[in-house]
């Protein structure tokens, strides 16, 4: 009898779209849409790159890389609705990673086109981060479920959750309040939607009418002259300039003339592999709680897969299995949802659709979006761990603080020079040495530079390393509050943390005094777990609040 039922299952022919799957499609591709709208707008308007460069080689290879993943997915979703002979399969969502977005732009490719003034060189350096993310996704498989054993969770989302509060939320949160007209009604059309609950006609998603607010009011005012948001008749003329065919061409040349910047990339490139793999395994079980069952191998491997073809042809973003999977499963999505957001993605980018969507839509209507994904990664870090670890989730927060502002600092440093040398007030010879006099004088003006450069180097492990340290401490457990301090030793000495590239620095470690101090403590610490037995035994009251003043 097992034999008849197994020949009928594999005798079944899956429907490849059903009516949820225009629900889900709507949803989910108007998700995309955002995140690809929003991406553009990072190339264009904060790396400076060349709209030949965007719209003629990066957006066609991001386009094929979508492609791939989620027919794959599609197909993937089509194999196990054959195998179990189930109607009800929904395909995993994928696209571009959206914390990998910013990391990439902000931490990668704008620094490196800051500091050579080409963002030729900082697409290359993109170009080699997601060359080794990939790799890490297909062969961390392996090392992803000792690293999720041995790391509290409060330091893998502290540090999450660090990025989150930084480098999403605080741009779109300052675009908002510089165009408050558009910015904080869209703001508040999201948040009573996907917080309050309220459901908008029809089942229109909160983002589209958001983004509908936004384009109301962008587009009204300029029948008063006030062109609130920065649209004209003029730019949506010209953005049928970018509206042509494009296809992927090979990038190989500019992944390998950004090994030259390898010792920055590696930095963020090693921690955000490691989470990747920790981020996709969750939502494969995600999926499984909600009735499929994907193998978390293929997962992997299709992602760095995707993820390398993409880079191969210029793509400097990371593809990623989205959280998510059971709502779209709830609102009906099955196989189809998946392929159709394929062809979408295709259209978009290989025919410059999104030059017109951009001059379309007010970017300031985007950013309520990105702040609330921010407020999401940041809230779950405190909703998921126990209350007693919230301490250590904000000391994981603190190096990202530190490497924001230093990124602040430095953006403004390189403007002023720039104006300077612009107006005729300073000789080019003279930049460096007034870029040193400056960095100088900021501790007597109340700006701790150093520090900032120092406990903001390398700052996803170090908030890891951080949190993970406060976590084993709240919970008495001073040897592993030591091993983490010991591993904290030896990737500072290398310069994965408190560093500003990886090296040994002329034999004694990039910062080898703050090297120094974690190998002490991590000997402090050894002692106390195996020596300091009244110490040890002692189990503090949580009862108490954690801010509460001594009477």
């Amino acid at each position: 009898m097992s034999t008849s039922i197994s020949a009928g299952k594999s005798e079944f022919k899956p429907a490849l779209w059903t009516s949820g799957d225009w629900n889900a499609f709507f949803g989910f591709g108007t998700n995309i849409l955002v995140n690809m709208l929003v991406l553009t707008g990072l190339l264009r308007f904060v790396l400076k790159m060349p709209d030949s460069l965007v719209f003629g080689r990066i957006l066609p290879a991001l386009g094929l890389m979508m492609c791939l993943s989620t027919f794959y997915y599609a197909w993937l979703a089509y194999r196990l609705a054959q195998r179990t002979g189930r109607t009800d399969v929904c395909a995993l969502p994928s696209g571009v990673s959206v914390p990998h977005m910013f990391i990439v732009t902000f931490v990668i490719m704008l620094p490196i086109t800051l500091k050579t003034g080409d963002p030729i060189k900082g697409w290359s350096a993109g170009l080699v981060w997601v060359f080794f993310q990939s790799f890490i996704l297909m062969i961390g498989g392996f090392i992803a479920p000792y690293v999720r054993k041995i790391t509290p969770r409060a330091a893998l989302l502290g540090t999450l959750a660090g990025v989150s509060v930084t480098f999403i939320s605080m741009r779109p949160a300052l675009e908002m309040y510089m165009t408050p007209q558009i910015g904080l009604i869209c703001f508040a059309i999201i948040l009573v939607s996907w917080f309050g609950g309220v459901k908008y006609l029809k089942g229109i998603p909160a983002g589209l009418v958001a983004i509908a607010a936004g384009m109301l009011i962008a587009w009204g005012s300029n029948l008063f002259g006030l062109g609130i948001g920065g649209l004209s008749v003029k730019g949506l003329s010209d953005a049928f300039a970018n509206f042509g065919f494009s296809v992927p061409l090979p990038a190989v040349g500019q992944v390998f003339s950004g090994f030259e910047f390898l010792g920055i990339i590696l930095v963020t490139a090693i921690p955000f592999g490691i989470y990747d793999l920790v981020e996709a395994m969750d939502n494969v079980e995600s999926a499984e709680a909600a009735g499929d069952e994907y193998p978390t191998t293929r997962v992997l491997t299709a992602d760095g897969v995707v993820s390398l073809i993409g880079c191969l042809m210029g793509n400097p973003f990371i593809n990623a299995v989205y959280i998510g999977h059971p709502g779209w499963k709830a609102m009906g999505g099955r196989i189809g949802y998946s392929a159709a957001t394929g062809i979408m993605v295709v259209l978009l980018s290989w025919f410059g659709i999104i030059s017109v969507m951009l001059a379309l839509v007010p970017v300031v209507a985007i950013s309520p979006i990105l702040l609330y994904i921010g407020m999401l990664i940041g809230a779950q870090a405190f909703q998921t761990t126990p209350i007693k670890h919230a301490p250590a989730i904000v000391v994981a927060l603190t190096p990202h603080l530190a490497a924001w502002a230093k990124l602040q600092v430095d953006t403004m440093m390189v403007a002023t020079v720039s104006a300077a040398q612009a107006v005729g007030g300073l000789a080019p010879d003279k930049a460096g040495a007034v870029k040193a006099a400056a960095v100088a004088s900021l501790p007597q003006q109340g700006v701790l530079y150093h520090g900032l450069e120092v406990m903001g180097g390398g700052s996803i492990i170090a908030g890891l390393i951080l949190g993970a340290i406060g976590v084993f401490i709240i919970e008495r457990d001073f040897v592993k509050a030591s091993a983490f301090s010991l591993a904290g030793a030896v990737l500072t000495y290398f310069g994965f943390m408190h560093g500003e590239a990886v090296g040994v620095g002329g034999g004694l470690g990039v910062t080898p005094g703050v090297a120094l101090a974690y190998a002490v403590v991590a000997a402090g610490f050894f002692a106390v777990g195996k020596y300091g037995s009244s110490a040890a035994s002692y189990v503090p009251s949580h009862d108490m609040p954690i801010a509460a003043p001594a009477e």
